[in-house]
């Protein structure tokens, strides 16, 4: 268990290395205007491997519905960005593990719609599971929502691993009893990662925002 822990540890690292890289290239580029990039691509073009869990395309998200302008589920990316995964999902593969991700490419329409949703103080229904340590007054204050978000560059992406073969996550109910996203994996919301000690989109003080 040591040795594979090491192992996925190395693979992660070696990402974190690899998007490092591509990201100050891609980043000028895509600030250059309001319009993506004529080099994104949508991932599943470069690597169909990677398990794509689009979860701003679902309801199942900190504000509770479908967000604006994903508009379908598929991950988009600057091409070093998807080249970079590409390689790490190689050395994954080869440790019986695979890299999903849950959001690539984030439209700034997407950016507003949290923003709105975060000024409506009212509307919490999805607190009990993604903020439930967390006074909404405070979701700008403390960097959990921003008006500008490192994903509308094209080289963010919110991922996670996958061990092999990957059960299916299964789907969201709306409605359904919420659970808090840093409760023990095995009473939480069901997914098909690794564990990684919280769900996805976990908003909470012990945990470092980088929406």
């Amino acid at each position: 268990m040591t040795r594979l822990t090491s192992a996925v540890r190395g693979l992660i690292t070696a990402l974190a290395a690899l998007l490092a890289v591509t990201a100050a290239s891609a980043t000028a580029r895509a600030d250059s205007g309001p319009k993506a990039p004529a080099d994104f691509v949508a991932l599943r073009t470069v690597d169909p491997t990677i398990i794509q869990e689009m979860r701003y395309f679902t309801p199942h998200n900190f504000v509770g519905e479908r967000i604006d302008g994903y508009k379908q589920p598929i991950c988009i990316l600057t091409r070093p960005a998807a080249e970079a995964l590409h390689e790490a999902q190689l050395k994954l593969l080869s440790e019986g593990y695979t890299l999903k991700v849950y959001d690539c490419y984030r439209p700034q329409r997407a950016v507003n719609h949290f923003v709105r949703w975060a000024e409506d103080l009212d509307d919490q229904a999805m607190k009990s599971e993604f903020y439930p340590n967390v006074d909404k007054t405070r979701l700008f204050e403390d960097g959990y929502i921003a008006e500008k978000s490192g994903h509308s560059r094209g080289s963010t992406m919110d991922l996670t691993i996958v061990k092999l073969p990957a059960a299916p996550t299964r789907p969201y109910h709306p409605g359904e009893p919420l659970v808090p996203c840093y409760a023990p994996q095995a009473e939480r919301f069901p997914d098909n990662s690794v564990d990684m000690g919280t769900g996805f989109d976990c908003f909470d003080p012990g945990i470092t925002p980088i929406h």
